[in-house]
C-alpha cells in the first residue's frame, strides 16, 4: 500500500495552475499555498510533461504503464522460479531407479 499523499491532489492541481497561468515564481507560489517548493516544482515539471512541453520526464500515463508492466514483470519471473523448480522436481522423479514392492 503506498504512503499517504501530504498534499490533497486538489491543491496539486490548484497550485500547478497558478504557476502556469501566472508566471509568478514557483517559490512566491508554493510560500503563498504553504507548500514546500520542491514539491511544487517537480508537480509543475509533471505537468509540463503531460501537456508535451518537456521531454526529459515520461508523463504520468507512461509512469502508470511502466509500473504496470514492472509489476507484471515481476510476477512472471516468480512464476518462471515456481515452473523451474517443478522441472527440478519432476525430473528428478523421473530419473529414480523403479524398485518392485517386497511381498
Amino acid at each position: 500500500m503506498p504512503a499517504p499523499r501530504k498534499y490533497p491532489d486538489e491543491l496539486r492541481e490548484r497550485a500547478v495552475r497558478e504557476v502556469r497561468a501566472t508566471g509568478r515564481p514557483i517559490a512566491h507560489v508554493a510560500k503563498d499555498l504553504g507548500i514546500h517548493k520542491e514539491a511544487l516544482r517537480g508537480w509543475v515539471r509533471q505537468a509540463e510533461a503531460d501537456h508535451g512541453e518537456r521531454d526529459d520526464r515520461l508523463t504520468t500515463a507512461e509512469r502508470d504503464e511502466l509500473k504496470q508492466l514492472r509489476k507484471e514483470n515481476a510476477e512472471l519471473k516468480r512464476a518462471n522460479e515456481i515452473l523451474k523448480a517443478a522441472s527440478v522436481f519432476f525430473a528428478q522423479e523421473i530419473d529414480r531407479p523403479r524398485t518392485r514392492p517386497s511381498r
